[in-house]
């Protein structure tokens, strides 16, 4: 059966998830994230992709894009992706691929949950019970995001912008956002949307960029007798 396609359109945000094959490491040491962060920064400034967020962890990683055009974000995932699995083969001594042959992803109704989906992004060593508040996790966008530490890497989207107008007081009502953790709804509908290649967004949005597509952009609803209704509960198209 070939592969859906995935959902892409310039200007709206992404959440992107790459892992390593069979969920083994992809990153062995610092200077192996360092590498993979120098080259996503370079790549994602001449691709016009600005990168909100992002956290690598020990096999696989998140990031949180909006490109200029519809395919930058692949641009991106290759170039970076190629550059990083070349640097791991020479520097270990290794052959052959280092990651999932296909990056998941979601496309972000920005207004409702692009913090919302930072916040996903950055805690994730919390989860992992790495460290045990996001800031002291060095490989992620979190200390750029809410401390204001330089970080080459991160473009602030303009939402982030609108929390405050200074610096200081959008760092502390970003940090104040990480005050409670996501809700065991909200990480299934990340996981969710993002593992399948759905919209993560209001059924208004949702029927958008079907709209835009002229495709289904959410998950079907599964019938009793195990069946999926052709259209999900949302009508194609409409208003």
């Amino acid at each position: 059966m070939p592969r859906r396609a995935r959902i892409i359109a310039a200007g709206y945000p992404m959440h992107v998830i790459l892992r390593g094959i069979d969920r083994a490491a992809v990153f062995f040491e610092d200077d192996d994230r360092q590498f993979f962060l120098d080259h996503l920064a370079a790549v994602a400034a001449e691709e016009s992709v600005a990168v909100h967020a992002y956290v690598l962890m020990t096999n696989h990683l998140h990031l949180l894009m909006t490109a200029a055009r519809d395919d930058d974000v692949l641009a991106v995932m290759k170039r970076v992706g190629q550059r990083y699995v070349q640097h791991v083969n020479r520097t270990y001594g290794r052959t052959g691929g280092l990651f999932e042959g296909r990056f998941r992803s979601s496309l972000i109704e920005a207004d409702t949950y692009l913090l919302a989906c930072q916040r996903y992004i950055e805690l994730n060593p919390v989860r992992a019970s790495m460290v045990s508040v996001p800031g002291d996790y060095r490989w992620s966008s979190h200390r750029a995001n809410a401390l204001g530490r330089q970080d080459s890497v991160v473009t602030p989207h303009p939402l982030y912008h609108g929390l405050a107008d200074s610096d200081q007081a959008r760092f502390a009502a970003y940090r104040k956002l990480f005050e409670d953790m996501l809700s065991a709804e909200s990480l299934q509908r990340f996981r969710e949307c993002t593992n399948g290649g759905f919209v993560l967004g209001s059924p208004k949005f949702e029927r958008q960029i079907a709209a835009m597509l002229g495709r289904r952009t959410w998950k079907q609803k599964t019938a009793e007798n195990g069946d999926t209704a052709e259209n999900g509960d949302r009508p194609l198209f409409s208003a």
